[in-house]
């Protein structure tokens, strides 16, 4: 037994939650003791380290060599789809969460030569004592016998059947039919089983652009030859480009001689290039036509090749024409996607105002579907008294009308809110005059007013995703945000009911807004991508830019690939005082029990970190009768502040705040009393204590001499 060791100080993974210090012993289970079944891998996943080990016949199931895989879980991706990815990791998190010791599913692998093939996992779950997950132990085999009719092959086919004329064009068709962009072409012919499509050992793809030869692709480790040669102009100096402009192939097997009619590609070819003048290669240069129009070229390369028969002439040229049809459908795609992203971004603010206090980052991510455009928005409004307003919203539809409705709810919805309503009006207002618009498109929204100068926040929804909340401590949290019905049909339905809610956004904590599309997946539920989100959030980095590259980055190909995304964030500035008079903001909300705990802890660490750790004891006992007061008796959360005053006389000030104009009074319990002592216990420990109005509400304080602790700082 070896004891097992994490950093000091505990840690976390997201797939598991937080890692306790105190740790544990685990056995350690090396290769020779893992099981070795006919046709079955094993593998050793560390969840601290992320380390990822998968012996030989795991390798072979996922048909992969030695050299492809790096040990890290993420190599898998050559051959398992980002979809199919997802799928393990929700069935994987959704046991980690629910403390089972095992979980199992089946997926496909795309296999080298392009073939899909089921796949079957199954993975025991190491845990501490404490519960949390720390490895994973398991195995993969194939389990295409069991899941189709026809079980697959053990062994590989004949090589003249898998070199077919009907096998391979079959299977290009069927590799290139998912492929939408010329990207996903591209993915196609240099992912896993391109190069054997063609039985090749390397390729390059160019396309023709603004009248030059564009290569846009290399695949293969014979075609660093190639990488001067990636942008050239359209004439006979290259085999390539002569193919393309006679729209006819050239096929070649004596390269010293092909380099001699073509210098340009002579001067290339340097020895440790990958090829020089002397190596016995061949080559096929092969236009893509469609539609009697050249569009780019496909040059295949082979190693100790010496002719090429007429059949493997014409199943050359039968997959150019495939591939060209491919190229054209995926380049028109790009073109309406770029003319819709393009509609879509003139709708959207084109400047967002830069606000005293805070700072505000914005998305927008479009749906991948051609010339429809959705009705997703975001907008920032300034608005006076240093204080801002947030809008996110979807109109119905992914169509233009969709988008037209939005940029005219937009416009509205940003007067009202210009006119200095409350958003229960704003959002009243904008649904009265989407329903007198020439339209049966309903749209959701939500709207939010901050005070930047108190972090005060009145907040309402209309049938939209309320905000998520990121605490200074890190904790994220989905306050209940009362909302209404969609604009339009709440006014349909006689229905102008848009509660609000008050939230306090203290300085150094986020505020996130999004459109459904960010946390919503076909066929699950909602609350799996909002759970997502908040843990991308928990992790993500502080500046609100940066965080929202975070965001786009770990979610959008998760879950936004299919709808469209609006993201919009607010980050309060931090206030943490000078390094004469630090200062400190913690928020406890209502509902979250644990957030008490939490505001005690982080009031003793900023003690001791101020020096002053002799009065921690003092003050959390102060903190949390206050707190518990505000929790039992108003129908908020508070908000916590403890700072350093250095002068007249340094103290310690701890504030906190609520929304109850109730003021607290002393009373004189009696003996056998069970409460009234509170503000009698704080008299006794507090230097001086009193009760101040703040907005709508009150801030209850209390002051700590240090010198009495015989503290000096």
């Amino acid at each position: 037994m070896t004891a097992r060791k994490r950093p000091p100080g505990g840690g976390y993974d997201p797939r598991v939650g937080p890692f306790p210090t105190g740790l544990p012993t685990a056995p350690e289970i090396g290769p020779g003791e893992r099981l070795a079944m006919n046709g079955m891998g094993t593998f050793d996943w560390d969840l601290d380290l992320g380390t990822f080990d998968l012996d030989q016949a795991g390798l072979d199931v996922f048909d992969l060599r030695p050299e492809e895989f790096d040990g890290r879980i993420d190599s898998l991706v050559l051959r398992v789809t980002p979809e199919e990815s997802a799928r393990l990791d929700i069935a994987l998190r959704r046991a980690l969460q629910a403390g089972r010791r095992s979980y199992g599913g089946y997926f496909q692998v795309t296999r080298r030569d392009g073939a899909k093939q089921w796949t079957h996992t199954q993975g025991a779950i190491l845990r501490d004592d404490l519960g949390n997950a720390y490895r994973v132990l398991g195995i993969v085999r194939d389990a295409t016998a069991e899941l189709t009719q026809t079980p697959a092959p053990s062994t590989p086919p004949p090589r003249h059947e898998r070199r077919s004329l009907p096998s391979i064009v079959r299977r290009t068709i069927e590799a290139l039919s998912t492929a939408v962009t010329v990207d996903d072409v591209i993915a196609v012919l240099t992912g896993a089983g391109g190069l054997e499509r063609f039985g090749a050992d390397g390729l390059t793809l160019g396309l023709i652009e603004s009248g030059n030869l564009k290569v846009v692709a290399f695949s293969g480790r014979e075609m660093s030859f190639y990488e001067g040669l990636r942008l050239r102009r359209l004439d006979d100096s290259l085999p390539l480009t002569q193919a393309v402009i006679t729209q006819q192939p050239r096929f070649a097997t004596n390269f010293p001689a092909l380099a001699e009619r073509f210098p340009l590609l002579r001067a290339q070819m340097k020895p440790g290039a990958g090829v020089d003048s002397d190596s016995n290669f061949a080559a096929a240069f092969l236009p893509l036509v469609a539609q009697a129009r050249s569009i780019g070229g496909l040059a295949l390369f082979y190693h100790d090749r010496t002719e090429f028969r007429p059949e493997d002439r014409e199943l050359y040229m039968t997959l150019a024409g495939i591939l060209a049809q491919s190229l054209q459908r995926a380049i028109l795609f790009d073109q309406e996607r770029e003319f819709a992203t393009g509609l879509q971004a003139a709708m959207l603010p084109r400047h967002i105002p830069r606000v005293d206090g805070a700072e505000i980052a914005v998305r927008y991510h479009a749906a991948r579907s051609g010339r429809e455009v959705g009705g997703d928005w975001y907008d920032v409004v300034a608005l006076p008294q240093n204080r801002v307003g947030l809008v996110v919203g979807d109109v119905q539809g992914h169509d233009t009308h969709a988008a037209a409705v939005m940029g005219q709810l937009r416009i509205a919805l940003r007067a009202y809110a210009a006119e200095g309503h409350p958003p229960s009006t704003v959002l009243a207002r904008a649904s009265r005059f989407l329903a007198e618009l020439d339209t049966e498109r309903f749209a959701t929204c939500a709207y939010a007013q901050i005070d930047l100068a108190t972090g005060s926040i009145s907040a309402a929804r209309a049938g939209h995703l309320g905000p998520l909340i990121r605490h200074t401590d890190g904790r994220t949290g989905w306050p209940n945000v009362r909302g209404g019905l969609p604009l339009g049909l709440a006014t349909t339905l006689e229905l102008h009911e848009f509660p609000e809610t008050r939230i306090d956004l203290v300085p150094g904590e986020t505020l996130v807004f999004c459109t459904d599309g960010l946390v919503e997946e076909r066929g699950l539920d909602i609350t799996i991508g909002m759970d997502a989100l908040a843990e991308a959030v928990h992790f993500g980095p502080q500046p609100a830019e940066a965080l929202a590259d975070h965001l786009a980055e770990s979610l959008w190909e998760r879950w936004g690939s299919g709808d469209d995304v609006a993201l919009l964030i607010l980050r309060r500035a931090p206030d943490t005082g000078t390094p004469r008079a630090p200062r400190m903001h913690s928020y406890v909300h209502q509902a979250d029990p644990e957030g008490l705990a939490d505001a005690r802890s982080a009031l003793r660490q900023a003690l001791t970190d101020w020096g002053l750790a002799d009065l921690a004891d003092d003050v959390e006992l102060a903190a949390g009768e206050l707190l518990v007061n505000v929790l039992l008796h108003t129908e908020g959360g508070a908000v916590l502040t403890l700072e350093v005053l250095p002068e007249p006389v340094r103290r310690v000030r701890l504030s906190v705040q609520d929304r109850s104009s109730v003021w607290p009074r002393r009373r004189s319990p009696g003996e056998a009393a069970t409460s009234g002592r509170g503000l009698l216990m704080i008299d006794a420990l507090a230097a001086c204590w009193g009760v101040e109005p703040r907005g709508d509400g009150k801030a209850v304080w209390c002051e700590f001499d240090p010198d009495e602790t015989g503290t000096d700082g």
